[in-house]
């Protein structure tokens, strides 16, 4: 696993430069990760897309070639720490010499740019159910493109959120879901190379990163479990450091968003990592938006575990590339024809822009806006932006 500077875990980049970071390669003929030199799983030759992708049979047709509407909810984190798993092509350029091209009630520039892109977007906040939303949807799918919902709100498995769903009344399948857990969940049952005895997750995190691991047959502890909601004892002390309260089976810490987060859970999740445990993180963004205002994310979660090891999780969320990959690997999209919707530039923005995706679109309806985009030293720019998903129903 990648080594990080003390200071660097606090924002800054001018230290040591690490070792190289762990990678991922997807859509080749040598799917593996790479963690050689560190004495943790090395690399694992696999074919290609047995990551996620179900394979057909040979009398099922050639999928037809659809165009890609990659959308999300405004329940992602605020704020990306750099991510362990890197492109390994740089991202394109945008600067504000090409500023984003504004579509709300511009019908022509609408129609182009649903005739060049396969498209995602910002659905709700909350409860709340932004207008057209679900008019808007049918209309895209009308028009031959396929929505798939990316989110990196670990909490909810992708059933759960297929009930919110329908709940608001938006047709949905689960197979059109990608939330950072199941990513995760992913990651640690089909790409990573574990050995024998050494397979089971200690889980900083909550009941939706439990499902997507026990749906992968992925065996796990921590997590939810009640008796470690509770202050540290000596005992405790005691038994952490003499292993008799570790599990030995352990080889892989996953760190989430955990609203119960406590002194217990890192002493164990530190430990893990101190006798060799692989560093995975369900997404690394700082903060979280709830009720107008922003709470700790995921990424706080997961940075004393970082300051404490020197090491730097593989992310497995929004702008992380690892996820970029298992989504292109499941969908078999083409990246020049999806465009990336979403509302904030730190996460769905950038994911779009890193990923080498053909176009993104941001959404005024959530955390940022025309004015975060135009300030110097912008997470990134979009090439397009509306008022809100709806202004692209041209039907409304």
């Amino acid at each position: 696993m990648r080594k990080m500077a003390g200071d660097e875990a606090q924002g800054f980049n001018n230290l040591v430069l690490p070792p190289p970071q762990p990678r991922i390669y997807v859509g080749s003929h040598d799917l593996r990760t790479d963690q050689s030199g560190d004495g943790r799983p090395t690399s694992r030759r696999l074919p290609p897309f047995i990551v996620i992708r179900r394979l057909r049979t040979t009398s099922e047709p050639a999928p037809a070639v659809k165009h890609q509407t990659l959308l999300c909810s405004t329940t992602t984190n605020h704020h990306r720490r750099p991510n362990s798993v890197e492109n390994t092509k740089p991202p394109p350029k945008v600067t504000m010499s090409q500023p984003p091209k504004y579509l709300t009630g511009d019908s022509p520039a609408i129609q182009e740019f649903l005739d060049k892109f396969d498209v995602r977007g910002v659905l709700w906040s909350g409860d709340h159910l932004f207008d057209g939303i679900r008019e808007t949807l049918a209309f895209l799918r009308s028009r031959g493109k396929r929505t798939v919902f990316v989110t990196n709100n670990s909490t909810k498995s992708r059933q759960e959120y297929l009930k919110k769903f329908t709940s608001l009344g938006i047709p949905s399948d689960v197979e059109d879901i990608f939330g950072s857990a199941y990513s995760s969940a992913v990651y640690v049952s089909r790409i990573l190379d574990l050995p024998e005895g050494k397979r089971k997750v200690f889980v900083i995190g909550e009941a939706g990163i439990e499902a997507e691991l026990r749906a992968e047959g992925v065996d796990f502890i921590g997590g939810t479990d009640p008796s470690l909601r509770r202050d540290i004892s000596p005992e405790d002390f005691a038994g952490i450091a003499d292993g008799s309260l570790l599990d030995p089976e352990v080889g892989v810490v996953l760190a989430g968003l955990d609203f119960h987060i406590n002194y217990l859970k890192l002493s164990l999740g530190y430990q893990y990592l101190r006798r060799g445990a692989v560093f995975l993180a369900t997404n690394t963004d700082s903060t979280l938006p709830m009720s107008h205002t922003f709470f700790p994310g995921a990424g706080s979660i997961s940075i004393p575990l970082v300051n404490m090891s020197q090491q730097q999780p593989v992310a497995l969320g929004k702008p992380s590339q690892a996820m970029m990959d298992a989504v292109e690997g499941k969908f078999q999209l083409d990246r020049e024809r999806t465009c990336m919707i979403g509302d904030r530039l730190d996460t769905d923005i950038k994911f779009g822009r890193e990923g080498r995706l053909g176009g993104t679109l941001a959404v005024l309806t959530g955390v940022h806006k025309k004015e975060d985009w135009e300030k110097e030293g912008a997470a990134a720019v979009p090439a397009y932006y509306v008022d809100s998903l709806a202004s692209l129903n041209l039907d409304a």
